[in-house]
């Protein structure tokens, strides 16, 4: 029984075998080279190629022990930094987050020219900051952020020339201040706002003070012209009335009339020039009426 199923059995592998060598070997004699990335072949430390069009390339020497290929990627990649302490021109300790956008344009540079390149970016990067912001003050560094990003990415540009790596992007992404030297701040900004608003409240009280005074001078001089104004107004309307004599003395009449005070005093009218004055009149004594039986 169970030699009837060896044959099936080997039947079965050795073709399964077969097709895995074959596949093994020709991954050993062929290279993929994927899309944005280049593919550096060493052999005995020493490049012997370097692979930049994507696909599958055809190189026997692989199979060689001593063969090393290193994938180097020229995507875009970024380089964050946080917390990057730094003293600016007045003393005061700030605290940067840096960002940089970098891509690899010569892989052979990169790989060789310098070693970790990562790293060596990173300290390139903090080292360039350190000098560009530590000639400002904090205030320039906070509201200069993107100049002082175009600044570093200038900064720096020769190194990453040398290295193969061009930069894209770097700005300042965050800025802030130790938790003291913050207090120390605010304290200040808001003792200058206290100092802004009494000197606001002066200016507005002096301001009103003036306008009052000036108002108060107009208002004088436009009633002083209405009282000037009154006499020679009444002076025209006589002079109008006294083209009719009838209106002028009816209205003499009138005035007359008005002046008089019923509780207050005693008048005699209506006496010729003749007849008893007036003053005659209120000499009169006052008849008193006989008491009846």
């Amino acid at each position: 029984m169970k030699s009837e199923w060896l044959p099936f059995g080997l039947g079965l592998v050795v073709p399964l075998a077969l097709a895995f060598l074959g596949w093994r070997l020709f991954r050993l004699l062929t290279i993929i080279v994927e899309d944005e990335e280049v593919v550096l072949v060493e052999s005995f430390g020493k490049l012997i190629a370097s692979l930049k069009t994507p696909g599958l390339h055809v190189f026997p020497r692989r199979i060689l022990p001593w063969v090393i290929l290193r994938h180097v990627s020229l995507r875009r990649d970024f380089l964050r930094l946080n917390d990057v302490h730094v003293t600016d021109r007045e003393g005061t300790t700030v605290i940067v987050d840096l960002w940089l956008d970098y891509r690899v344009d010569d892989a052979v540079k990169a790989e060789y020219a310098v070693e970790h390149l990562h790293e060596a970016l990173r300290k390139l990067v903090v080292h360039a900051a350190l000098s560009l912001l530590g000639r400002r003050s904090f205030y320039e560094i906070l509201c200069d952020r993107s100049e002082l990003g175009e600044l570093l990415k200038n900064d720096i540009r020769l190194d990453t020339e040398r290295w193969g790596v061009s930069i894209e992007l770097a700005f300042i992404q965050k800025v802030s201040l130790l938790p003291e030297v913050a207090t120390r701040i605010f304290d200040s900004i808001a003792s200058r706002l206290g100092r802004a608003k009494a000197e606001l409240q002066e200016n507005g009280r002096l301001a009103i003070a003036t306008i009052e005074a000036e108002t108060s001078v107009r208002v004088a001089s436009l009633v002083a012209e209405a009282k000037g104004q009154y006499p020679r107004a009444v002076g025209r309307a006589m002079s109008a009335m006294g083209k009719t004599p009838a209106v002028l003395d009816a209205y003499n009449e009138l005035y007359r009339l008005s002046v008089l005070r019923p509780h207050r005093s005693t008048a005699f009218i209506g006496f010729g020039e003749g007849e008893i004055r007036a003053i005659d009149a209120a000499m009169i004594p006052e008849l008193t009426a006989a008491p009846k039986a």
